[in-house]
């Protein structure tokens, strides 16, 4: 036997031994004896210099990445829909319901009586793997479902992944990577910097540029999901059976149910049953369990319509308020929020709430002292519900504050919010305004964080958002913690910002009440900035879900004189915005129905989809009698031959990528 041979039998040797240790929680040998083996790679790795893609050794963290980069999902990640009662489940059950019917109503092919797999939802932070020609090549957190971060060499560190699966296909598979309580507990006992919860102990890790730090966590990660689903399964059920066959971990407990009342029966069991295992879990994701049905009921922009996340009720518990302090936002706005005497919440900390206003105080009766009950739901910061006594002794009343606590400035009242009205050189105002400004859904300046834009402020004279486009590498580099790699990075993003396209922009300047949704209308509906800025109350209204009082900041914000200025000068450090592309739509592929399978280079699969859907025609997820084309790239798969076998029109090679052509031109 050569030496490569004898390595690649002790890695086969040695990942049973992890799959039945980490995911199994099998162990089959003595920790000495898996000891022994280890080292025994190691040290033939060393010698030979052979190192093989799927060895054991290269799951342990040793490297320090300079910087996170970004990470295009092939399939655009979801969100869960919520419900917090059952009469929202029951409604979410009967709308599923009706939309079977009505598909059965009007096709020969009928779906099958629905049934559902009930499964834990994690508390921890969501992770996409990418695995081609059965290797790990690459995982990304979600980020905000079309891009994410590169963290390869971060989930590197978790023993339960498989760097190597059978299937060859190029796949996507989706899960939850989570701190167990019991490492957190341990952690927390070897290590004087304290990790308050474990979701946060989790995210943190893999967020963490160093990757000896992100092994010292032990984190383990549970899966469920192949987004990019070109395998063709019949069920949820077909999928989960794939990935524990392909040696990820999936969580022991998927309940089959067929009606609600089996639902509730599963829900008490569960919430109950939660607070004796040893990951975070806040809630159960209930599935449609046949994937037809999946595919027939589709998603919104935002999440599927076959699966919904049931959160238990929040936690409340009694705590003392100790004192308020009054924060300052990005439009001026100054906040109170509740100092408390620390409470335990699902193993976090808590010492803060949130208060909305000082209407809020009165009303809740709340005072310096005050014994309050808090509520905290989905791991956000809690939120004061009340007193518990109203006539408690020894409290004393929450002032209503006079003047800004950064600038000084008189503050003023707006409703029932309080304001202070100093936007130039309110700092905390500054701040919040740059942060946004730069965040990744505005202008997207990667490095610039609260962190650096403080810095900048404190040290170069930043007071206003345009500064940021007249900063160089001569003042950069002087400052603590900017390297010439930073300096140029931070400097490169900037400069790149300035080819912004309208949406982005709109949002970047943040006008009050226009989240991103609408700013996409916006940019939609004007086509210019110019035009927007000019724009009346009447012409915005136009717009769904614009209301009255929305379109009135609209015009109020554009009509504001320093505004306007501020406005101008970032138009003067050469932005330039770009008009939205035209929709175009034709109906030249009317009744014609599509599948997508395999790698189309310099094209991402939503924008193919998308292409097809403005043109007329329909996109599904599988391979049927139904299908008219299959657009085959790279690696294709099982649907490929599927569609073979069917005698369906294959488009691949360059019939495919002039069909591409040709669709971008219609």
């Amino acid at each position: 036997m050569n030496i490569r041979e004898e390595i690649s039998q002790l890695i086969e040797k040695i990942n049973e031994l992890n799959y039945h240790y980490y995911t199994l929680d099998e162990p089959l040998v003595s920790d000495g004896e898996y000891d022994k083996l280890y080292d025994k790679l190691k040290k033939l790795e060393n010698e030979s210099g052979i190192v093989l893609d799927n060895s054991p050794t290269q799951i342990v963290g040793g490297q320090i990445l300079d910087k996170f980069e970004k990470h295009y999902h092939l399939t655009k990640l979801l969100s869960q829909n919520k419900a917090q009662s059952y009469a929202e489940l029951e409604d979410w059950i009967d709308r599923c319901q009706r939309l079977r019917k009505e598909y059965n109503d009007n096709h020969e092919d009928k779906l099958d009586e629905i049934e559902f797999i009930m499964e834990y939802k994690f508390d921890g932070l969501t992770v996409n793997l990418t695995y081609e020609n059965g290797k790990l090549t690459s995982a990304a957190s979600r980020g905000n479902g079309v891009v994410g971060e590169e963290i390869l060499a971060q989930v590197k560190t978790i023993k339960s992944i498989p760097l190597t699966i059978n299937e060859e296909s190029l796949l996507e598979i989706q899960g939850e990577a989570l701190m167990p309580l019991s490492e957190l507990a341990k952690y927390n006992k070897d290590n004087e910097i304290q990790l308050k919860n474990a979701r946060n102990a989790a995210a943190g890790a893999l967020r963490n540029l160093d990757t000896r730090e992100t092994a010292r966590r032990n984190l383990t990660a549970y899966f469920y999901a192949v987004p990019t689903n070109n395998l063709d399964f019949k069920t949820e059920e077909d999928m989960l059976d794939f990935l524990k066959n392909q040696g990820f971990n999936i969580h022991p407990y998927h309940k089959k149910v067929h009606n609600l009342d089996e639902i509730i029966r599963e829900l008490k069991f569960i919430e109950e049953e939660r607070k004796k295992i040893d990951i975070l879990t806040d809630g159960v994701v209930i599935k449609i369990n046949d994937k037809k049905t999946q595919e027939v009921l589709s998603n919104t922009n935002k999440f599927p319509r076959w699966s919904i996340a049931f959160k238990f009720e929040a936690e409340e518990y009694t705590t003392t308020l100790r004192k308020v302090v009054w924060n300052v936002g990005r439009t001026g706005k100054v906040t109170p929020s509740a100092i408390l005497d620390p409470v335990e919440f699902s193993g976090a900390t808590v010492s803060r709430a949130t208060l909305n206003n000082y209407d809020d105080i009165l009303r809740k009766k709340i005072k310096i002292g005050s014994r309050v009950f808090i509520r905290r739901s989905n791991d956000v910061i809690p939120e004061i519900l009340g007193v518990v006594d109203e006539n408690q002794e020894g409290t004393s009343e929450i002032e209503k504050p006079k003047f800004c606590p950064y600038c000084s400035s008189e503050l003023i009242q707006e409703n029932v919010h309080i304001v202070c009205p100093n936007s130039i050189s309110c700092k905390p105002q500054l701040l919040a305004r740059i942060e946004h400004f730069a965040s990744r859904n505005a202008m997207d300046i990667e490095g610039l964080s609260e962190k650096t834009i403080a810095q900048l402020m404190d040290e170069l004279d930043i007071n206003e958002v345009d500064d940021i486009y007249d900063l160089t590498y001569e003042q950069l580099i002087k400052l603590e913690r900017f390297g010439d790699k930073k300096t140029k990075n931070l400097l490169e993003a900037i400069e790149n910002s300035k080819k912004v396209d309208l949406q982005h922009f709109i949002y970047a300047i943040g006008i009050p009440n226009v989240g991103e949704r609408t700013s996409r209308d916006l940019a939609n509906k004007f086509k210019s900035f110019d035009k927007l800025r000019a724009s009346k109350v009447d012409e915005l209204t136009d717009i769904d879900d614009i209301g009255e009082i929305t379109a009135e900041n609209i015009v109020e914000f554009f009509s504001d004189p320093n505004i306007s200025k501020s406005i101008e000068n970032l138009l003067a450090k050469g932005i330039e915005i770009s008009k939205p592309k035209e929709d175009n739509n034709s109906d030249g592929l009317n009744n014609l129905t599509f599948v997508i399978t395999g790698t189309i280079e310099n094209y991402k699969r939503d924008d193919i989809k998308n292409l097809i859907e403005k043109n007329g025609g329909k996109v599904t997820g599988s391979v049927s009698k139904n299908t008219d084309i299959l657009l085959a790239g790279e690696k294709a798969g099982s649907k490929k031959t599927k569609a073979e076998e069917l005698d369906v029109e294959i488009y691949e090679d360059q019939k495919l990528y002039d069909f591409l052509k040709e669709l971008e031109g219609m």
